[in-house]
């Protein structure tokens, strides 16, 4: 019986990481990592697995005869809008690890924001004793958008915290003891906000949705005073110049942000020195590399004994 083709893998992060893990993954048929020079010129038309993240532009061309692509991560925007893209199975990164790992970013930077932790901070610097009286996280409404199965574990583990959460999504979600909201009531949803959580995947509806106008339709007589935004989901979402006009004009009291409109954030940008602003190096939630070459193998042994994927992206909503 002939040996089962390579997974090529093509992923723009940690490379060194990628290739110790890459050293006993896929055990049963091998792996081609393009980040390898020696593979640069690697014949890939056998290959029909592939796991990437930004993968070169080329890719399927060199890469006729793929029957799944794999994301390395939980987004697919990296992929998506790529040229000659096959009509093919997309599958993201769904685990429970990297769930976690948001869920605490989001309730860290709530807190952090309900209890002034920027202004203790600057106290501290100063070696200034000065006590803040904070509201209690009852008083306050954390709006998340995104209600997939990073934002439904983040509303969790934020009511266990004790505060009041609503959530946002295209279509209605059912969630038990949560009040949900489509996309027809969005002013509804953010005249009750005072801290919005963004978690939505970027497509050509979230391009640049988290703008001024959206921010001016915050709540802004909650026990906040003024509203705060969070973003740990795609950093095409937001316009940063609205943000810092925000922040800077009082629309917005604060902002926590882990994603960025061009990565790394440049030296100049304004954001780094807004006032109530923390910001984070798109590390809220990476994807873990054993976990992420486990998931794969999971999926491709599903997928050969002829069982339906999981988590497969509807390329019409996509995500």
């Amino acid at each position: 019986m002939p040996a089962s083709p390579p997974v090529l893998v093509d992923i723009k992060f940690n490379h060194e990481g990628v290739a110790r893990v890459l050293k006993t993954a896929f055990a049963d048929r091998g792996s081609i990592n393009l980040a390898d020079p020696a593979n640069q010129a690697r014949d890939l038309r056998a290959v029909e697995y592939a796991l990437l993240w930004k993968p070169d532009a080329d890719l399927f061309a060199r890469a006729p005869n793929l029957k799944v692509i794999f994301s390395g991560g939980a987004g697919v925007d990296h992929i998506i809008d790529m040229a000659g893209l096959p009509e093919i199975p997309i599958v993201r990164f769904v685990d429970r690890s990297l769930t976690t790992r948001m869920s605490e970013w989001v309730v860290m930077q709530c807190l952090m924001h309900l209890r002034g932790q920027y202004a203790h901070d600057s106290h501290q610097r100063q070696r200034e004793w000065a006590k803040l009286i904070a509201p209690e996280a009852a008083e306050v409404t954390v709006g998340v958008m995104g209600l997939g199965i990073l934002g439904q574990d983040a509303v969790a583990k934020l009511r266990v915290m004790g505060f009041n959460v609503i959530g946002w999504s295209r279509s209605r979600k059912q969630i038990d003891g949560i009040e949900t909201f489509d996309a027809s009531e969005l002013d509804s949803f953010l005249a009750r906000t005072d801290i919005l959580v963004g978690l939505l995947p970027l497509t050509p509806e979230t391009s640049g949705f988290y703008n001024a106008g959206l921010f001016a339709k915050l709540r802004r007589n909650g026990a906040l005073g003024q509203p705060v935004f969070i973003n740990a989901g795609r950093g095409k979402s937001q316009v940063e110049a609205d943000i810092v006009s925000a922040i800077r004009d009082g629309t917005l009291g604060g902002a926590s942000l882990d994603v960025f409109e061009v990565e790394p954030l440049a030296a100049d940008n304004p954001l780094w020195d807004l006032q109530n602003v923390f910001l984070t190096p798109h590390d809220a939630a990476v994807s873990e590399e054993n976990a992420l070459f486990r998931h794969v193998e999971t999926q491709i042994a599903r997928f050969e004994r002829g069982e339906p994927l999981q988590f497969v992206v509807d390329r019409a909503a996509g995500y």
